[in-house]
């Protein structure tokens, strides 16, 4: 018997209990109440709730900020005549040309 546990499901009353037990008491109807091991799934739900809202909350800001960033250019071009562009570059490979001599 190495723990504690195994030493109360046995009927062994480790020293330290025993002597906060009132004399006189009846051994046979004392009852030791033991704490409930800690439970870790409160903690790993939260912290997966908080990475998928932080990971929830990027996409969010970038749309608005996409959002801000066009209005503002489209505000700026009706009135000042200002433009803005996005040129998209081909990334397809182009074919390897054939060597002439």
């Amino acid at each position: 018997m190495r723990l504690p546990d195994e030493q109360l499901r046995a009927g062994h009353i480790p020293a330290d209990l025993y002597r906060q037990i009132p004399p006189g008491a009846d051994m046979r109807r004392v009852l030791i109440v033991q704490e409930a091991p800690r439970s870790y799934t409160g903690p790993i739900v939260l912290t997966l709730v908080i990475t998928a809202g932080s990971v929830a909350v990027l996409p969010v800001i970038a749309f608005v900020t996409q959002v801000i960033t066009a209005s503002i250019v489209s505000v700026l071009s009706a009135t000042c005549g200002i433009s803005y562009t996005l040129s998209r570059t081909s990334k397809r490979k182009k074919a390897p040309r054939a060597l002439s001599k």
